[in-house]
């Protein structure tokens, strides 16, 4: 990799302009970067922050290639989000910049290609059943183990991942899970207990760099949608030992060997096991937010730097404790939201912010766009950080009828 030194000011394409890129369109042009995005969505919130705008949906091949040819930046990369990274793939091979090959790419997008590659390099993964067709379902559904998950392949942010308890349950479920599969196909695998983590990393070179292991609350059974996250993890060193292990061999195994990503993963009774990752910056703030405020390390800037040939500066300058928090909301349609104000003056406070205004409708939460907000603190360790995100809970009031 160059030396930082080499692009004052760089050309970045950004795919995606929606809510979750904003935190890296921002940051880029903050750094002086001249920066494009593209979106099927000519209305998505991050584009009047751009410099150039190209309407492509980020998951269409064909249509970043064309982008990408067209504007001829010196880096390619999304945030938080999975399936743009074919496209990116794909077109940074075009270009001859730097990422991860279009192969690797297909393994950290399809759940079924990426516990293959778990398996093949005998990494601590699932049990698991590639299903096609309701008649491939019905065939296994005597015999395996329950409880269990059945979830798309090819989705993200929790939509259609189902914990079943029994042959009619999986059953039932499985048309919920395979409208949110892209293609068509699910996997059934097995239900892992424990605490949840995931752990935030940087790959230079083929060296894998972990940058911080995150403590993860979920709303559990049937949906397992994440409401929570604090760094740094509270578990001890020896079981952290062997979830960064874990990571690198997971990471190694699907091919990331230039990059952020995100590894999720069960610590269960018989050690960390896999549950996926992605060759990306996590979401829910974890990346963006979390990693800078509990170890100083600017994680945006970073993947903007590799994306561009070179090397960041991962060197933590601060011991803290970060945190995020979502709101949880009753059922029914906003009508008011107080208390915002006073909330911003407790000690620790870095952001509170809500994706569901007054006049929303609050449903059931079964993924991750069914949240209504966030909380986001800084604090002298973890569990303190948490403290600050659910005191500003008690003072901020949600009302729905």
């Amino acid at each position: 990799m160059a030396n930082n030194k080499q692009i004052a000011m760089g050309k970045l394409l950004i795919i995606g302009a929606s809510f979750l890129q904003l935190p890296a369109i921002r940051r880029a042009k903050e750094l002086g970067h001249y920066v494009a995005v593209a979106d099927y969505n000519p209305q998505a919130v991050g584009i009047s922050y751009t410099d150039e705008y190209f309407n492509a949906s980020t998951i269409d091949e064909d249509a970043i290639c064309a982008v990408a040819r067209e504007f001829q930046p010196n880096g390619i990369m999304t945030l938080a989000t999975d399936m743009p990274m074919r496209a990116i793939a794909k077109a940074i091979t075009l270009l001859g910049l730097p990422g991860i090959s279009y192969e690797t790419a297909i393994k950290a997008t399809d759940k079924y290609r990426m516990i293959e590659a778990f398996k093949e390099h005998n990494v601590s993964a699932p049990w698991y059943y590639h299903v096609k067709s309701i008649d491939e379902l019905k065939k296994i559904a005597s015999c395996i183990e329950y409880p269990c998950i059945i979830k798309p392949t090819d989705n993200a942010g929790s939509r259609g991942v189902c914990l079943v308890h029994n042959a009619d349950d999986m059953l039932q479920s499985y048309d919920y899970t395979q409208s949110q599969s892209r293609g068509g196909n699910v996997i059934v695998e097995e239900y892992l207990q424990g605490q949840e983590v995931s752990v935030e990393v940087m790959v230079l070179d083929g060296e894998v760099n972990i940058l911080a292991i995150t403590d993860k609350l979920t709303t559990g059974a049937p949906h397992f949608v994440e409401m929570g996250h604090s760094q740094p993890t509270s578990l001890d060193e020896n079981t952290q030992t062997k979830i960064r292990q874990l990571a690198i061999q997971a990471v190694k195994a699907v091919g990331i060997n230039c990059g952020p990503a995100h590894v999720e993963m069960m610590v269960t009774k018989r050690g960390p096991v896999m549950i996926e990752l992605g060759a990306r910056m996590g979401g829910d703030c974890i990346t963006t937010h979390l990693v800078p405020l509990s170890t100083g390390i600017d994680m945006i800037q970073a993947t903007i730097d590799v994306s561009f040939g070179l090397k960041p500066d991962l060197t933590p300058t601060l011991s803290c404790g970060s945190a995020i928090r979502f709101f949880d909301v009753p059922k029914g349609i906003i009508q008011s939201i107080e208390g915002i104000e006073q909330a911003y003056e407790i000690d620790g406070v870095k952001e509170i912010t809500f994706t569901k205004q007054v006049g929303d409708a609050i449903t059931d939460v079964h993924s991750s766009i069914d949240r209504a907000g966030y909380i986001i603190a800084q604090s002298t360790n973890a569990v303190a950080a948490v403290a600050v995100c659910e005191e500003v809970i008690k003072h901020i009031t949600i009302k729905t009828v």
